[in-house]
C-alpha cells in the first residue's frame, strides 16, 4: 500500500464542509474562519482564485445540505460574515468574486425546494459586502472595485450570470444599500452606486434585464422620493440656520423671481422639489387618501439628487451605441428640455410638470416640509422656470 497523499488544506476543508453530518460541517465552518484569519495575516499569505473556488464549492454544498429554516438562516449569516475574516481588501474582493462565480456556475442545478435559501445567501453576502465598505469609510477605490466586480460578474452582457441571479440581484440591491448606508451616504455616492445599472440599461439587449432594472432600481427611487423629502428638508433646515443672515432674506427671495436661488440649500430645494413633485404616482396618492396619509416614514431612505439621476440617464440614453428600444423604456425616455415645455402648444410629450394632476396634491405635501421663507409662489416660479422632468419621474403619463 502506497504512502497516503496529503491534500491541500482548502480541499480538506471543502470536503468536510460538504459532509453528511451536521456536526462535521459546523466544525469545518469554524475552522475555515480561523484558517482564513491566520493565512491572510501573513505577509506572504492570501489565496489563489482556484483555492477560493474550491472553498466556495464546499460552502455551497454546506448550505445545500442544511435543513430547517432557522438553521439555514444562521448558517447563511455565518457564511456571509466570512468576508470580514479576510485581513486585506484584495482577498476580500477575490472571496466575493468567487462567490458570484460559484452561484453562476451552480445555479442551474438548484431545485425549486432549495432556491429560497440561496436567494437568502445572495442577499446576506451582498449585505456583508456593503458593510465591509461601510467599515472602510466608503473609501472611493473600494467602492469602485466592488461595483466593477458586480457589474462584471452579474450585470454585464458577457457575464455567465443566469437570469435568476441577475433578477434577484437587481431586486435586492437598493434594499440592502438602504439598510447599510441610508443614514450616511450622500446623493453623489448613491448616484455612483446606481451607475452600473444606468450603464447596463443603456447597453443590454435583454428586454427582461431592462425591465428588471427599470422596476427594481429606477421605479424604486421614484417610489421613495416622497419619503426622502422629509429627510432632505431636515438637513436643509440645519444648513439654513448656519447660513442665513437675517429675516429679510426670505422677503428678497419672494420679490426677485428672476434671480438665481442661493447655493446653500434653497437651490437644492428648487431642484429637489421640482423632481420630487414629478415623481409621485397616482397610485401612491390614492393610497394616501385611503390610509389618511399615515405612512410610516421613520426608516431612513436613500437620498438622491433627482436632477443628477435624470441627467445621467439622459447621458447614457443619448449614446449612439444605445439600442433604440432601450431609449423608449420608461427609465430612459425623456421629453425635450427647454422653453418649449412652457408653450401653450406644447405636445403631450412636453407637458410642464406643474400641469400634471399629481403635482397639485404633491405641491401641497411638499410645501408643508419646505423651510420658512420659501413660499408657494416661489415654488411655482421654480417649477415654471425649469426644464421638463424626465418621463421616468411621471411615467403614468406616457403617450
Amino acid at each position: 500500500m502506497g504512502p497516503r497523499t496529503h491534500l491541500p488544506p482548502e480541499i480538506q476543508l471543502a470536503q468536510r464542509l460538504a459532509g453528511n453530518e451536521q456536526v462535521t460541517r459546523d466544525r469545518a465552518v469554524r475552522k475555515l474562519r480561523k484558517y482564513i484569519v491566520a493565512r491572510t495575516q501573513r505577509a506572504t499569505g492570501g489565496f489563489t482564485h482556484d483555492e477560493l473556488l474550491k472553498i466556495w464549492k464546499g460552502l455551497f454544498y454546506c448550505l445545500w445540505m442544511q435543513d430547517k429554516p432557522l438553521l439555514q438562516e444562521e448558517l447563511g449569516r455565518t457564511i456571509s460574515q466570512l468576508v470580514h475574516a479576510f485581513q486585506t481588501t484584495e482577498t476580500q474582493h477575490l472571496f466575493l468574486q468567487t462567490f458570484w462565480q460559484t452561484m453562476n456556475r451552480e445555479w442551474a442545478g438548484i431545485d425549486r425546494l432549495r432556491l429560497d435559501k440561496f436567494y437568502m445567501l445572495m442577499r446576506m453576502v451582498l449585505n456583508e459586502s456593503l458593510k465591509a465598505l461601510k467599515t472602510g469609510g466608503w473609501e472611493e477605490r473600494q467602492v469602485e472595485q466592488l461595483l466593477e466586480l458586480l457589474f462584471t460578474e452579474i450585470l454585464h452582457p458577457s457575464s455567465q450570470a443566469p437570469n435568476g441571479v441577475k433578477s434577484h440581484f437587481i431586486e435586492i440591491f437598493l434594499e440592502e444599500l438602504t439598510k447599510v448606508g441610508a443614514k450616511e451616504l450622500t446623493a453623489d455616492q448613491n448616484l455612483r452606486f446606481i451607475d452600473p445599472f444606468c450603464r447596463m440599461a443603456a447597453c443590454t439587449k435583454d428586454s427582461l434585464v431592462l425591465h428588471n432594472i427599470t422596476r427594481g432600481i429606477f421605479e424604486t427611487i421614484v417610489e421613495q422620493a416622497p419619503l426622502a423629502i422629509e429627510d432632505l428638508m431636515n438637513e436643509l433646515d440645519a444648513q439654513k440656520g448656519a447660513d442665513e443672515e437675517s429675516d429679510g432674506d426670505s422677503e428678497s427671495l419672494e420679490g426677485e423671481c428672476e434671480q438665481d436661488l442661493p447655493s446653500h440649500g434653497l437651490l437644492q430645494v428648487r431642484v429637489t422639489v421640482l423632481f420630487i413633485l414629478g415623481s409621485v404616482h397616482r397610485a401612491d396618492l390614492e393610497t394616501d387618501k385611503e390610509t389618511g396619509g399615515d405612512e410610516d416614514s421613520s426608516e431612513p431612505v436613500l437620498q438622491f439628487d433627482y436632477e443628477a439621476v435624470a441627467n445621467r440617464l439622459f447621458e447614457v440614453a443619448s449614446r449612439q451605441s444605445t439600442p433604440s428600444q432601450n431609449r423608449k423604456a420608461p427609465g430612459l425616455s425623456f421629453p425635450g428640455p427647454g422653453p418649449a415645455c412652457l408653450s401653450p402648444t406644447a405636445s403631450a410629450d412636453t407637458v410642464p410638470l406643474c400641469t400634471l394632476p399629481e403635482a397639485t396634491s404633491a405641491r401641497r405635501r411638499a410645501l408643508e416640509l419646505l423651510p420658512t421663507g420659501v413660499t408657494e409662489g416661489r415654488v411655482s416660479w421654480a417649477l415654471n422656470s425649469s426644464r421638463c422632468v424626465p418621463r421616468m419621474l411621471w411615467q403614468n403619463h406616457t403617450v
